[in-house]
């Protein structure tokens, strides 16, 4: 059973940093790839960052030079560092893992609340 625990949400005002972690347990040795997606209020899901087990990567437009998403792959874990903080990026952010080369994967975090404001 795979599981993703996710941490190092809240509240920050605009312009500063946060960063995501995300821990998966129970998946073997078979992650292709691990991801972070965010839902807004009244928005779909959409991808944030996405990394593979070998380190390629890709991100949204929106967040290209602001996030930077890295993986332990011996503790299974992704991180997300998101710098520059913009109101618009407020969302529930959710961990995703892939057991190939789909997207996104079948498996789901419970979410953690980023919320950018003032």
């Amino acid at each position: 059973q795979v599981q993703l625990v996710e941490s190092g949400g809240g509240l920050v005002q605009p312009g500063r940093s946060l960063r995501l972690s995300c821990a998966a347990s129970g998946s073997g040795s078979s992650i292709y790839a691990m991801g972070w997606y965010r839902q807004a209020p009244g928005k779909q899901r959409e991808l944030v960052a996405r990394i593979t087990s070998v380190g390629g990567t890709n991100y949204a437009n929106s967040v290209k030079g602001r996030f930077t998403i890295s993986r332990d792959n011996a503790k299974n874990t992704v991180y997300l560092q998101m710098n520059s903080l913009k109101p618009e990026d407020t969302a529930v952010y959710y961990c995703n893992l892939a057991k190939g080369p789909w997207a996104p994967g079948n498996y789901w975090g419970q979410g953690t609340q980023v919320t950018v404001s003032s």
